[in-house]
């Protein structure tokens, strides 16, 4: 098992998620780095960032949040999470009765009033009063949650082994420019059926996965202070151009500003 390598620096009082006797509440911690393995909550928790960028995988999905995006995780759901760079993270963690989700992981666009939102309820810890203001706070926040719009920036991770041998060896070396009719034939694969299953196991075709494989990588790159050519050249890109208006499409953001709280 993966050691959890999280490196708190204040903020919220530590609480089971699972035990608390509210239905929602919030917590809120700067970490330096973080590398959390495997784990499940009772609870739906949405999983924000203030500042910095974060790394949620799910067994079946990739995600990189920057700020202005957040994850809801389901009931039960495994995923663990990790950072190289210091982060601000609020998790808002919400009984399953209280919350209406799509059966999988789903991010969403977090508005300036629900960061706040988000900000403010952290501070009440999972005790607060039922009857004063807190309560009320967090009657807003839970129904502004539920209306934040979706953002398409996740990665699936196929199932199929062979598939997983070219998706394995394209994480580990974005910038790999091999046709995917090489990448085939050494996973055992026609390019062919490599290209059936990217779309049965990802609902993505090859170079749809391939670009936003290396638009997340590139993420991650700049959150750890390097520049947007150094980014782009990182994962594959010769155009910066071309990267910074893929980058945008994707994120909703150039690469300068994404971090930008």
């Amino acid at each position: 098992m993966t050691k959890n390598t999280a490196k708190r620096t204040n903020r919220s009082p530590i609480l089971d998620p699972d035990v608390s006797v509210r239905p929602v509440f919030v917590m809120s911690d700067r970490h330096e780095q973080v590398n959390v393995p495997w784990h499940a909550h009772r609870r739906v928790q949405l999983l924000h960032v203030s500042e910095g960028v974060l790394t949620v995988r799910t067994r079946t999905t990739r995600f990189v949040v920057p700020p202005q995006r957040g994850v809801w995780i389901g009931s039960g759901i495994e995923h663990r999470i990790e950072a190289r760079s210091p982060f601000w993270l609020t998790t808002c963690y919400v009984d399953p009765d209280c919350v209406s989700l799509p059966p999988r992981p789903v991010v969403v666009a977090v508005d300036r009033l629900v960061d706040e939102l988000l900000i403010a309820a952290s501070r009440f810890g999972g005790t607060y009063p039922e009857d004063g203001p807190e309560s009320r706070l967090m009657a807003v926040l839970l129904d502004r949650l539920q209306g934040l719009p979706t953002s398409d920036i996740a990665l699936p991770d196929p199932r199929d082994e062979r598939l997983r041998r070219i998706t394995d060896r394209l994480l580990l070396d974005p910038a790999l420019n091999e046709p995917l009719a090489t990448l085939a034939h050494k996973a055992a694969l026609t390019e062919r059926t490599a290209a059936r299953l990217f779309l049965r196991e990802t609902g993505m075709t090859y170079g749809r996965w391939r670009q936003q494989m290396r638009l997340q990588r590139a993420l991650e790159h700049l959150a750890v202070g390097k520049s947007v050519t150094q980014a782009a050249f990182a994962v594959g890109y010769a155009d910066v151009s071309s990267f910074i208006t893929a980058f945008k499409n994707l994120f909703g953001r150039t690469p300068a500003h994404i971090l930008d709280r």
